[in-house]
């Protein structure tokens, strides 16, 4: 038998995680992808303001102006609906003749790229995405800037990353590293956005992979202070009473955004699901959208454009009451219908928008509290039930006003709000279109129980197995007797040192090669490698080998190689069984223990104990 294939390292080889010296050219080029989102947030930014400028007011710009385009106070002019129909009409023919991948909201595109796509963004994409989600918003497009920015600085990443020899694993980690540092870069939100790669954007929970990205978004925070707004994006200087009355307010807000955000998230695909009904071309699309948003402007300029202005009048309690209803009625519509008909534009800043209006609304009803308070927590409520990411959004929350006091009540707000959504929906509205191609993920983290049980705790023993001194005659009569029989067994000397592996494959090929049947089964596997596993190695490393080396069953040896036990796939699939069991079966230990202790007293034995038997 020639050598077996057992690793030398033992327990001291074995860590809390993984991570090697790849982590130091990973952090290296996440300096660079924090570069690029800084760069890819400064262009899109200036694009939407041009855009929006050259649309509305017919000059050549990049000054913020009015929100939402409107071109003098009080309602535009009733030509202005044509203005989002004509940016729909060139994001048509862009998705259609350039990259159908600029259409939506950016984020589900990224996800879809890192989970199936081995984490490869083209350069039409990396072009194409900030182009036509600036032409959206600077028409008036309801959107915000953030899911554009995330698409174009992940696939500007992604560029980098094709530029070097890197596995999909690390590849992934710098694609997230770039969409993440665009969004700081945007909101200047680094912590925030380092929770978004976690809980959203990894799908693991692994040093290789957060500290790239959190190179790569403190890098993008510390440049954006030279190139866009150093201070928060929108200060919040309010006082917060911490008291059970208002923290019952909290809750409740929670809930109600909740609700909301599962209504925003069935808007959207409802509107999807019609224009996926319509006789036309889906490059048409866009241009109903397009309608609908320009009609929208004109009950509410306000709900326009990528709406950072109304974020900062409702943190200052300067909309309320009826203008606060309109524009969280107005801006959901036109929201819901603009992005259900695949245009390009992003979902975070609208659905801040939306949970402050709610909150802006719904504060008449909380107790008091400084003004704008209310609009915070609904504006965090809103991002955390809708995204299902709610320690994101209370970061969010923080680090956009700059008020770390607000933390306790956003993030109970987030985390109410996205009980809600996960007990009404199966899907999140970043989920359910790639749902709808066909794919299936799940964002619920754990640890592979594979990865941390060792061969020897998950091997069957004592084992069965033939002496290396049995003829291949003997051994075709044992594998055709009627009793049950395994595929394989492993072949042992007089020393108990394991000598091969038999199998069913082995029976039929000397039955069908007319083999001699005299020869020792000892001496037929001399010359045949044997795939073994240590009993000290992780069965995670046994379940790899299993599939690389094509074998159904692997022995387990000592470091002598004597044999110890054997491996099957049903046994690793019973480690898997005992994750399963954990979450579904049930027992109350107490009154179990109770019970055992009873039966087990000498009074147990006769009277009461003897009565109760003959009852059950």
């Amino acid at each position: 038998m020639k050598p077996s294939t057992r690793p030398a390292s033992g327990i001291a080889d074995l860590g809390d995680f993984t991570t090697d010296k790849r982590l130091f050219p990973l952090s290296a080029l996440a300096l660079l992808a924090g570069t690029f989102g800084v760069a890819a947030g400064w262009i899109l930014l200036r694009l939407i303001a041009l855009i929006n400028n050259i649309s509305y007011y017919g000059i050549w710009s990049t000054r913020v102006m009015q929100p939402g385009g409107v071109p003098h106070h009080g309602h535009p002019a009733l030509w202005t609906i044509l203005i989002p129909v004509a940016g729909a009409v060139i994001i048509g023919i862009m998705a259609r003749y350039g990259s159908e991948k600029i259409r939506g909201h950016g984020i589900p595109e990224a996800i879809e790229a890192i989970m199936l796509g081995n984490a490869r963004l083209d350069l039409k994409v990396a072009i194409l995405k900030p182009i036509s989600s600036a032409i959206s918003i600077g028409t008036g497009g309801p959107f915000g800037a953030e899911g554009p920015i995330i698409m174009t600085g992940g696939a500007a990443a992604s560029l980098l990353a094709q530029c070097f020899s890197l596995t999909d694993a690390e590849r992934k980690t710098l694609l997230v590293a770039g969409a993440c540092a665009g969004m700081t870069a945007v909101f200047g939100t680094p912590v925030a956005a380092i929770l978004l790669a976690v809980e959203l954007l990894l799908f693991e929970w692994k040093p290789r992979s957060v500290l790239p990205v959190a190179i790569a978004c403190i890098t993008a925070a510390i440049e954006r202070r030279y190139v866009l707004t150093p201070a928060p994006l929108f200060p919040y200087v309010g006082n917060v009473i911490i008291d059970p009355l208002h923290a019952l307010g909290w809750v409740g807000l929670g809930l109600i955004a909740g609700l909301g955000s599962a209504l925003l998230t069935m808007m959207v695909y409802a509107a999807e699901d019609g224009f996926l009904k319509l006789p036309i071309h889906w490059m048409w699309w866009p241009v109903l959208g397009g309608v609908v948003v320009g009609i929208g402007g004109i009950f509410d300029p306000l709900a326009l454009g990528v709406g950072y202005p109304d974020i900062a009048k409702l943190l200052a309690g300067g909309l309320v009451g009826a203008a606060a209803i309109r524009l969280v009625l107005v801006k959901s519509v036109i929201w819901s219908v603009a992005l259900g008909s695949g245009t390009s534009g992003g979902v975070l800043a609208p659905l801040l928008i939306m949970g402050g209006a709610l909150g802006a609304v719904l504060a008449p009803f909380m107790p008091h509290a400084a003004p704008g308070f209310w609009a915070v927590v609904g504006m965090a409520a809103m991002m955390g039930g809708t995204m299902r990411s709610p320690l994101t959004s209370t970061l969010f929350a923080v680090e956009l006003t700059g008020n770390h006091l607000i933390l306790l009540p956003v993030i109970t707000a987030s985390m109410a709000s996205m009980g809600v959504t996960v007990l009404l929906m199966k899907r999140s509205i970043l989920t359910e279109k790639i749902a709808r191609r066909g794919h299936h993920l799940t964002r619920e983290y754990s640890v592979d129980p594979l990865a941390i049980a060792r061969a020897g705790e998950i091997m069957a023993t004592p084992v069965e197995t033939l002496g290396s001194d049995m003829s291949i005659g003997d051994a075709i009569e044992y594998f055709l007797a009627p009793e049950p029989r395994h595929r394989a067994y492993p072949v042992t000397d007089e020393n108990g040192d394991l000598a091969g592996l038999v199998s069913r494959a082995d029976i039929l090929a000397w039955i069908g090669n007319e083999a001699d049947r005299a020869i020792p089964l000892g001496a037929a596997l001399a010359h045949r490698r044997v795939v073994t596993a240590w009993e000290g190695e992780m069965a995670i490393t046994v379940a790899s080998r299993m599939i690389t080396e094509d074998t159904p069953r692997i022995p387990v040896v000592d470091h002598e190689g004597r044999l110890q036990g054997i491996i099957s796939r049903a046994d690793l699939l019973r480690v898997h069984h005992r994750v399963v069991a954990a979450e579904t079966k049930r027992e109350r230990y107490f009154r179990r223990r109770a019970a055992i202790i009873a039966e087990t007293s000498p009074e147990f034995a006769s009277g009461e104990g003897a009565k109760m038997r003959q009852v059950e």
